[in-house]
């Protein structure tokens, strides 16, 4: 959230919204680079020990945002061409209980990490991240 944020300030053509709660109560992001006809729709995180995709769909936005500044091209397309021809809809994180659960973000002895083990006991055939209990 924090970096999505910054990007808004840095580039203000983003378009930021909150479509959403998790199960645990965060905010579910979309961000939108451009204003075009055609849809595109990305997203990242779907599973919580995927959470490098995450990184990955945040270079791309930086990427994307620095070229349309610079009216250069990214990876070959005119980012200004896309920008007026495209609306590319970024979901970065579908699953941000899950990322905070595998990189150690939520405490084992919080509310919510009692809610996840709770969660995991109608998934018996997902481990639950063992180095976090105890």
């Amino acid at each position: 959230m924090q970096n999505l944020v910054a990007l808004v300030r840095l580039y203000p053509f983003l378009n930021l919204q909150i479509i959403g709660k998790s199960v645990l109560g965060k905010n579910l992001y979309v961000i939108r680079l451009g204003n075009g006809p055609n849809r595109v729709f990305y997203s990242a995180s779907f599973h919580a020990n995927e959470w490098i995709t995450s990184v990955v769909l945040m270079k791309f936005i930086e990427d994307y945002c620095n070229s349309y500044v610079n009216n250069s091209c990214l990876y070959g397309y005119n980012v200004r061409d896309l920008f007026s021809s495209s609306s590319i809809y970024i979901m970065p994180m579908v699953n941000p209980d899950g990322v905070d659960l595998v990189t150690g973000f939520l405490l084992v002895t919080s509310p919510a990490y009692r809610k996840a083990i709770e969660i995991s006991n109608n998934f018996s055939n997902i481990p639950f991240p063992s180095r976090l209990e105890g």
